[in-house]
C-alpha cells in the first residue's frame, strides 16, 4: 500500500479546515434529492428582463467580451456603474479609477479582504453573517471579531455599545452588510451615522456589502460612503444578481477611491483575472432601466415576502418580518423546537420544503440555534404551495 499523498499533513490548509462544504451546496442538493420545494439558496426561479437577456445574446454573437475583456471591467460597465452612483444616491465616482468590476460580490469580498489584510489584523463583522466572509476573513489571516445583531420586538438590531467596545487596536477595518443577509435588517441612519464617527475615530477602512441595496421595502437605502468623511475609506459592493435575476452571471462591482481600487485590484488579477465578458455589456443597460423597474421590482419581492411571512406566521413559527433582502428569519421554538439544523435536514421529508439553519452563519451556534432563513425570490404559486406545505407541522 501506497503511503498517503503529502504524508500526514492534512491536505486541506488549517485556515480554511473548519468550513468544509457550505450549507448551500448541502440543502439544495437535499432539495434536489427529495424534490421539496427550495426556499434555501437565495436565486430566483425566474429570469430578469428579457431585453437585458437579448443584450447579452446578442454581445456574444457580435463578439463583445468573448475574448478577454479589460481587467478593470467593460468601459461602458463601469461608466453605467458610476452612474448609476450618481443617480440613486448622489455618490460621484470616476468610472476609470473608482470602478472595478468582479466576478459577482463573492470575489468582491474575498479581493477586498486579501487586498487590506494582514495575519493579526481583527475585522468586525456582524454576525449573523454571510458564510463567505468568515472563509475570506481566515483566508487572509486576520481573525474575525463578530458583533451579534439581536432579536427583539420582531427585528433585529445592532448595539453600538457591543460594536464599540469591539475595537482594538489590532483593529484594521468593519465589514459590514445592509440590507443584511440573512436577518432582513437594514441599518438606520442613526446606526450608520455612529458607525461612520467610529470607523473616523479610529482610522478603520469599511468593507460594505450592498448587493440588496434596490431591496428596502420601508424607507430607502442609504450607502455608507455618503456619510461626511466616509467615500475616503469606504469599500462600496455592488451586484448585479440580486439587483435583475440573473445570479448566474457573476458581475459584481466594487466603487472606492482609487488607491483602494488599486489595491483591490492587485488581489483580484490573480483570482479570476477577469470574467463575465459578454455578460457586462448586458448588465450595463440594466444598470439605466428607468425607475419603474427599480420600483416594480421592490413591489414584488414585498407582495411575495408578505406571502411567505403570513404563510410562515400560520405555520407556527415566530416570524421576523424583513426590512430588506429577499430573506425571512424565524425561530422554531414555538413549534417545539430547538435544533436549527437538525429541523432544517429533517423538514423536506416532513413537509417538502428546504431552508437554511441560520446558525451556521454564527461564530456564536447557541445565538442562532433556533432560527431559520427562507426565502421569498421565488413565483407566488411556489410560496402558496410551500405555506400551505408549512402548516403540516
Amino acid at each position: 500500500m501506497s503511503a498517503p499523498v503529502g504524508g500526514s499533513r492534512p491536505l486541506l490548509n488549517r485556515r480554511l479546515a473548519s468550513f468544509g462544504t457550505t450549507i448551500f451546496a448541502e440543502m439544495s442538493a437535499l432539495a434536489a434529492r427529495t424534490g421539496a420545494i427550495n426556499l434555501g439558496q437565495g436565486f430566483p426561479d425566474t429570469d430578469g428582463p428579457a431585453e437585458i437577456a437579448e443584450a447579452a445574446s446578442r454581445a456574444v454573437l457580435s463578439g463583445l467580451g468573448n475574448q478577454y475583456p479589460p481587467g478593470p471591467g467593460v468601459p461602458e460597465l463601469r461608466t453605467a456603474i458610476a452612474q448609476h452612483q450618481q443617480r440613486f444616491y448622489g455618490l460621484p465616482y470616476e468610472p476609470d479609477t473608482e470602478v472595478l468590476v468582479t466576478a459577482g460580490a463573492t470575489e468582491a469580498i474575498a479581493a477586498s479582504l486579501l487586498a487590506l489584510l494582514e495575519p493579526g489584523d481583527e475585522v468586525i463583522a456582524l454576525e449573523p453573517y454571510y458564510d463567505s466572509y468568515a472563509a475570506c476573513i481566515a483566508m487572509a489571516g486576520a481573525t474575525r471579531v463578530p458583533v451579534t445583531l439581536r432579536p427583539h420586538a420582531g427585528a433585529f438590531t445592532l448595539d453600538l455599545d457591543e460594536l464599540r467596545a469591539a475595537v482594538t487596536p489590532r483593529t484594521r477595518l468593519i465589514l459590514l452588510n445592509t440590507p443584511h443577509n440573512p436577518t432582513g435588517t437594514v441599518l438606520t441612519p442613526a446606526e450608520l451615522a455612529a458607525i461612520a464617527e467610529l470607523a473616523r475615530e479610529r482610522d478603520l477602512l469599511v468593507v460594505t456589502d450592498e448587493v440588496y441595496e434596490h431591496l428596502v421595502f420601508e424607507g430607502a437605502h442609504v450607502p455608507l460612503a455618503s456619510l461626511p468623511g466616509m467615500r475616503e475609506r469606504t469599500i462600496t459592493i455592488g451586484s448585479a444578481g440580486k439587483t435583475f435575476s440573473f445570479t448566474g452571471w457573476k458581475v459584481g462591482w466594487i466603487t472606492a477611491p482609487p488607491e483602494l481600487v488599486s489595491a483591490v485590484r492587485s488581489a483580484k488579477q490573480f483570482l479570476t483575472y477577469v470574467s463575465s465578458g459578454p455578460f457586462q455589456y448586458a448588465i450595463a443597460q440594466a444598470l439605466q432601466l428607468p425607475d419603474d423597474y427599480f420600483d416594480g421590482f421592490r413591489a414584488d419581492l414585498a407582495a411575495k415576502r408578505d406571502i411567505l411571512a403570513d404563510g410562515l406566521t400560520a405555520a407556527g413559527f415566530e416570524v421576523f418580518r424583513p426590512q430588506g433582502t429577499y430573506f425571512i428569519t424565524t425561530d422554531i421554538t414555538p413549534l417545539g423546537e430547538k435544533d436549527g439544523l437538525a429541523f432544517c435536514r429533517a423538514l423536506p421529508e416532513r413537509c417538502g420544503v428546504v431552508a437554511i439553519p441560520n446558525q451556521v452563519f454564527y461564530d456564536d451556534r447557541a445565538a442562532g440555534a433556533t432560527q431559520v432563513r427562507w426565502a421569498f425570490c421565488k413565483k407566488t404559486e411556489v410560496l402558496e404551495e410551500a405555506a400551505a406545505r408549512l402548516r403540516r407541522l
